[in-house]
């Protein structure tokens, strides 16, 4: 019998919980195979370490080890990697997640060499073209031969930009798939107690994106947002290494000093971080994961951007896009510690068997040709 062999990429940290129950879900087949790259794009040993762990993933049988640069720098970097991988490996399809450098390089090295591919969160859309992410989706999706979606306006956005339809799979997503396999083990964390925190009341940040944290106003209007929030209740802010080195950079560390309830902590791992947010009264964020993440656990969430590329976590689920704004951040914020906020319910197909989908239409599409 014939096997499919697959090359799974991830590039950063948000790809290890897509990939994971892709991974899982070809290692239950005997007629698949799972090559894991890992192009080293953001890569910190103890959380990379931890997140592999806790997710239950393979180490990557191919570290790239590209590191950080400009956009340009790290797409070639790995691009360059990437094809000497292939050459190798002579998988039969690669599959992407997401949205980041590691995405769009290794989508482009392998249709270049006559490779099929797959793009699992395919047809989001911002319709914001500074964002970088956007950029990566929308050249992504245009080169994919699968193009796997998490939600219905998805479908629309890329029939749109002329995607043929039978390309398009709708799947449901997989990043939900990874929340409901570990929120049991998450509930059993005590992260909470380590951190003095009491369930429904303390207030979750994540704040990352460069539109936030690059220009030195914005990201001091929004630590004086956090602190203003602090005096109602304890706000627990993990910091992504870029926003640290922001803090740092721009000399607000003394601003947060005049906040004692304001706790800038360093990075939590997963399933720390998915028990503070499921127990949190609400998460404010500029994630996109986050924002699904959320809906399912149906917490509220505030979302600091003036665009989502997620609209079904609006129209269906917990989520309110405010952009920066300060008053309008602390309008929301005041509405959901009054009680006063939008239940949402959880999306169609956001049932944990999204890898299941998509390891069952490669088989049926692609195994009939190894046959």
């Amino acid at each position: 019998m014939s096997v499919l062999r697959i090359v799974n990429v991830v590039g950063a940290r948000p790809n290890f919980m897509k990939i994971a129950p892709i991974v899982s879900a070809i290692e239950q087949r005997t007629d698949m195979e799972s090559i894991l790259v890992h192009t080293g794009q953001h890569y910190d040993h103890v959380m990379s370490d931890l997140f592999f762990n806790q997710l239950g993933l393979p180490r990557p049988d191919i570290y790239l080890g590209v590191g950080s640069g400009s956009h340009g720098e790290q797409t070639g970097k790995i691009m360059i990697e990437f094809e000497q991988v292939l050459q190798d490996v002579q998988p039969d399809l690669v599959l992407v997640v997401g949205d980041v450098n590691s995405t769009i390089a290794c989508g482009l090295v392998a249709v270049k060499m006559g490779i099929k591919l797959a793009h699992v969160e395919a047809g989001l859309r911002s319709f914001d073209r500074t964002m970088p992410e956007e950029i990566n989706r929308v050249l992504t999706d245009q080169i994919s031969d699968y193009l796997f979606i998490t939600e219905r306006s998805a479908f629309e956005n890329l029939m749109n930009e002329g995607i043929a339809e039978n390309k398009i799979h709708f799947v449901g997503n997989v990043m939900i798939d990874t929340l409901l396999r570990h929120r049991e083990n998450a509930a059993s964390s005590a992260v909470l107690d380590e951190l003095g925190l009491e369930p429904r009341q303390f207030i979750l940040v994540t704040l990352h994106r460069p539109a936030n944290v690059d220009d030195p106003r914005i990201l001091e209007k929004l630590l004086q947002v956090l602190g203003m929030l602090s005096r109602d209740m304890p706000v627990v802010f993990p910091v992504h290494p870029r926003t640290r080195k922001q803090v740092q950079q721009f000399g607000f560390e003394e601003l947060v000093r005049q906040y004692p309830g304001l706790r800038l902590i360093e990075p939590l791992g997963y399933l720390d971080f998915l028990k503070c947010m499921d127990n949190a009264k609400f998460v404010l964020t500029d994630s996109g994961g986050i924002q699904e993440e959320t809906t399912v656990l149906g917490v509220p969430c505030i979302t600091a951007r003036d665009n989502t590329e997620r609209p079904v976590t609006v129209t269906q689920g917990t989520n309110v896009v405010v952009g920066r704004n300060p008053e309008r951040i602390l309008q929301e914020a005041r509405k959901i510690l009054q009680g006063n906020w939008k239940r949402g319910q959880i999306p169609e197909l956001w049932d944990g068997k999204a890898a299941e989908r998509i390891v069952d239409i490669l088989t049926e599409k692609e195994g009939v040709k190894l046959a």
